[in-house]
């Protein structure tokens, strides 16, 4: 997964718009749209640790959620871990009589929506990433299917990722530097999109600062 910049002077969906056309180009065909969201709790203040919970979605596994936690532990549920959390939390609160373990933080909601599409053995993504429904940046994914090692695929995602967005796709992402000989799973292609979403998440709170 990799961010792709907006030139200055262009709007994102113009960006996107470009960028559909030239997967178009390749022979690509549109297979549906795709989703990946982000919802952010934080624990009590009232907890000797205060710890941060993440929850994602990914519309390719539409019967999944995956719970990230701050350590980097990642938790893989069906969707009925988000309704027995907030349960328990409420459950809990009641009987002690103190605020919830988790709340959820007010205008962290991200997410990367947009058009998927399928191109021999690969699928590719181009999202538009939202935070509370504002544009902030574009992310492509781009899968190889038949290969679960990302060492032995990463010279064809390089030469098909570098046709689309440039030398942007000159070294692997961060979160799969150091897993890049290990089979790869749904839960590293969520902690790319984490990764990504929180940077937007801090670029979005530093250009909201006031000047001093």
């Amino acid at each position: 997964v990799f961010p792709y910049s907006v030139p200055e002077g262009k709007s994102g969906q113009q960006v996107v718009d470009q960028l559909q056309k030239q997967v178009e180009l390749l022979g690509a065909i549109k297979a549906g749209n795709f989703l990946v969201d982000c919802e952010t709790y934080m624990s009590s203040p009232n907890n000797a640790t205060q710890r941060t919970v993440h929850i994602l979605h990914n519309s390719e596994q539409p019967a999944t959620c995956f719970s990230v936690l701050d350590t980097g532990t990642i938790l893989v549920a069906d969707l009925l871990y988000e309704d027995m959390m907030s349960k328990l939390t409420a459950t809990m609160a009641t009987k002690t009589g103190r605020d919830s373990f988790f709340s959820q933080r007010k205008g962290f909601k991200i997410e990367s929506r947009g058009q998927r599409y399928e191109w021999g053995d690969f699928i590719i993504k181009i999202g538009s990433v939202s935070l509370q429904t504002n544009f902030k940046g574009i992310l492509v994914e781009v899968e190889y299917c038949p290969c679960v090692v990302p060492n032995d695929c990463w010279g064809i995602i390089k030469e098909i990722s570098q046709t689309l967005i440039g030398m942007v796709a000159d070294s692997p992402p961060g979160a799969l530097k150091n897993k890049m000989d290990s089979i790869f799973t749904p839960s590293d292609t969520i902690y790319q999109y984490l990764e990504h979403f929180n940077n937007f998440r801090k670029s979005a709170a530093t250009t909201l600062q006031p000047n001093r």
